[in-house]
């Protein structure tokens, strides 16, 4: 691994490619700490430290911070993500999308720019929304969030946090051209390992106050490890179904014959499911907050709060239901099975098409069920261990999940260059796979 990361430093391209995605990454940061104007920024921070389970809160996690400090970034790349998966699943839906996925680089860069329209529009509406939100709050010391409230603030708002998403997204297609890696997930990445030393030291301080001992801590520490073994080794996890292929004539020339796989991902949604259910079981409570002087408002609030048991069996169904659902759109066996038919290829012990479509749906409906479940299990950590130790710190949720994947996605990119430079890679036997491994 020691001597992979060596010989990344002496190819010209990787190195310049890692010092341009640093540099752009740097560019991110230093953009998180300019503030927008019209925020007291002292009771925002204490309104934050109150808010880690409302929508504002998941917002937070994905900006790296941004909106807790409500900077010119605050809505982070989030707009860009939701704008991409609304077209990817009307892609199923609308046939205009559909013939556009079908037609290769031209149509896919179709595809970008709706995505592009749509990421603006929803950065305006979601600009819109939390500064009417910002207005109606109010520090836990009774202090305004919002020094001038009305439309003057709210325009401006939108402008700005718009202007810093839509330079985000620039900034992620950036690094994925002449970068490392995904520049979407990269910047997510930035933001959430960011986040990681105040929680460092939020734990060291409850160590030291003798909240938590130094046997609780290093405990938690080696159930880390073990849980970052779990994500790599499930992220990497495939059903390879064997293919065979027959031999054909093509002229003078013979093609086929030959034996491979079709590679079935245990997570193939990856973190979508949690991101969603996050979304929708935070979004009622958020609005409850709103309302305090409601009692229906404030019974639903407390009924969805991260600690209850509706809230996490809600969230455990849902990330169940959204990993089945993601999957189906984002894989049609199908079309797999009717490509697979097109070239000459087949299953071994089953007839090409109908059936080939059917035994290979069965094989991901009964992976994705595990897949479904590794995942809840990962994103419910958090909520036993601050009930169980009151940490504050990674150890499980959809953040951990992107940090692992992310690393994984980078680190396989990386020794592709390398393997086609004719250097060894991170690993002396086999190659390391990322998530689209």
């Amino acid at each position: 691994m020691l001597e992979g990361f060596q010989n990344a430093s002496r190819v010209p391209e990787l190195r310049r490619r890692l010092l341009f995605t640093f540099g752009m990454l740097a560019v991110y940061r230093v953009g998180v700490a300019i503030p927008t104007p019209g925020i007291d920024g002292a009771a925002l921070k204490r309104f934050f430290e109150e808010a880690a389970s409302n929508f504002f809160g998941l917002v937070n996690l994905f900006s790296g911070g941004a909106l807790e400090r409500f900077s010119i970034f605050a809505l982070g790349i989030m707009p860009y993500i939701s704008a991409s998966i609304i077209l990817q699943l009307l892609t199923v839906v609308v046939p205009y999308l559909e013939r556009l996925s079908k037609e290769g680089e031209m149509g896919r860069r179709k595809i970008t720019q709706y995505t592009r329209y749509g990421t603006v529009v929803l950065s305006l509406v979601q600009s819109l929304f939390i500064s009417m939100g910002l207005e109606q709050i109010q520090s836990p010391t009774g202090a305004s969030v919002v020094i001038d409230p009305g439309w003057g603030f709210r325009l401006m708002c939108m402008i700005t946090l718009s202007s810093g998403t839509a330079f985000l997204m620039w900034l992620g297609e950036q690094i994925t051209e002449r970068g490392i890696g995904n520049g979407i997930s990269l910047l997510i990445f930035a933001g959430i390992v960011a986040a990681m030393p105040s929680a460092v030291s939020t734990t060291i301080q409850f160590m030291n106050e003798g909240e938590i001992s130094l046997f609780v801590v290093l405990g938690l520490l080696g159930f880390m490890v073990v849980v970052v073994a779990v994500i790599i080794f499930m992220e990497r996890g495939q059903r390879r179904i064997p293919v065979q292929y027959a031999k054909r004539v093509v002229g003078r020339k013979m093609y086929g014959g030959q034996s491979s796989h079709l590679p079935l991902k245990i997570n193939t949604s990856g973190v979508i499911p949690p991101i969603f259910a996050s979304s929708i079981l935070i979004f009622p409570g958020t609005i409850a907050s709103f309302f305090p002087d409601n009692p229906i408002a404030l019974r639903a609030a407390d009924a969805l709060s991260p600690s209850s048991p509706i809230y996490n069996l809600l969230y455990i169904g849902l990330i169940v239901f959204f990993a089945y659902f993601y999957t189906a759109v984002s894989f049609n066996p199908v079309d797999v099975a009717d490509n697979m038919k097109k070239f000459g290829g087949y299953i071994p012990g089953i007839r090409p098409g109908k059936k080939t479509a059917e035994y290979i749906d069965r094989i991901l409906t009964r992976i994705t069920l595990g897949g479904a479940l590794y995942v809840a299990a990962i994103c419910i950590l958090p909520t036993i261990l601050i009930a169980r130790f009151n940490v504050t710190f990674f150890f499980g949720g959809t953040s951990l999940l992107i940090v692992v994947g992310v690393a994984l996605d980078t680190v396989a990119q990386m020794e592709t260059h390398l393997l086609t430079r004719n250097y060894e890679g991170f690993m002396k036997r086999g190659r390391l796979r990322g998530r689209r491994g």
